[in-house]
């Protein structure tokens, strides 16, 4: 087993997230912890070895990471190609220039709405998502992403889901319970599931946790691209992003080129010195 050097992947994982832009909480933007981050990383970039890997959404930036601990040989294993398909533009470009900068030509991102139907790729072999969990609509939300995953696979291949993992708290475990049936309902079966691994920013929630729900397809599940189709029912929107708030943005868009890791001229003013004399 290949030993990792921790203060590189650290190091690594601190240069990725420098990179990536500050989250909207408007849209359930929370990103995980850096040490959780790393641990992730290492665990995903080693389920999808040699994989084509779809990353439906990622605020968190671990495809990056990903890509990133390949590129320095922090890994020597990893997927062999990772697509992003993510609506805010500051995570598509940011993620552009970062693979640019640092030559990770197995990592590129495109702008997608997840209540569009899915882009007509080949199928990818595995897929990863952490998506809005669904408190006020029974998980929901994290089934939409689900469901583009899954028709990234032509429903057939392998996913991990990250999900909302609260023992003291209700609405996760109705949350999981319902994700699990859909996934059972659509020719695919629980194959693992990491308890409480990951923790969060989160002001209101901060001892709330998540887990890694890992789904394969069934082996009698013939692939074949389903024909994607925008996802409009009301019902399926309600309380998508947080109690009351229904979907009206189709993409974020980055308004101008930002430097994430540098502190922006319009957050700061300077006070000069007055003129010094001898």
């Amino acid at each position: 087993m290949t030993t990792v050097d921790l203060r590189q992947a650290i190091n690594a994982v601190s240069d990725v997230v420098q990179n990536r832009p500050r989250p909207l909480r408007e849209f359930d933007q929370i990103y995980m912890k850096t040490g959780d981050m790393v641990l992730q990383s290492e665990l995903i970039a080693s389920w999808a070895k040699n994989k084509r890997i779809a990353f439906i959404g990622d605020g968190d930036a671990i495809s990056v990471c990903i890509a990133y601990l390949q590129g320095r040989e922090v890994l020597d294993f990893g997927p062999s190609q990772i697509t992003v398909f993510d609506f805010d533009e500051r995570i598509v470009q940011a993620v552009k220039r970062f693979a640019d900068a640092e030559q990770l030509h197995h990592l590129t991102a495109q702008l997608y709405n997840c209540f569009d139907p899915f882009p007509d790729y080949a199928a990818f072999d595995c897929f990863y998502t952490n998506p809005p969990w669904g408190a006020y609509n029974n998980g929901e939300s994290a089934i939409v992403f689900l469901q583009r995953g899954m028709e990234a696979l032509h429903f057939s291949g392998d996913g991990v889901i990250v999900i909302a993992d609260d023992e003291e708290l209700a609405w996760p475990r109705e949350v999981l319970a319902n994700v699990q049936k859909y996934v059972c309902d659509r020719g695919f079966f629980v194959s693992r599931l990491q308890p409480k691994l990951h923790s969060y920013h989160l002001d209101d929630a901060p001892e709330l946790q998540s887990c890694n729900l890992f789904i394969s397809s069934l082996p009698t599940v013939q692939s074949g691209r389903v024909q994607s189709q925008a996802i409009t029912d009301p019902r399926r929107l309600e309380n998508f992003y947080g109690r009351s708030k229904v979907p009206r943005v189709r993409y974020i868009r980055e308004k101008k080129r930002l430097d994430y890791g540098k502190a922006h001229d319009d957050e700061y003013k300077l006070e000069l010195l007055e003129t010094l004399h001898d």
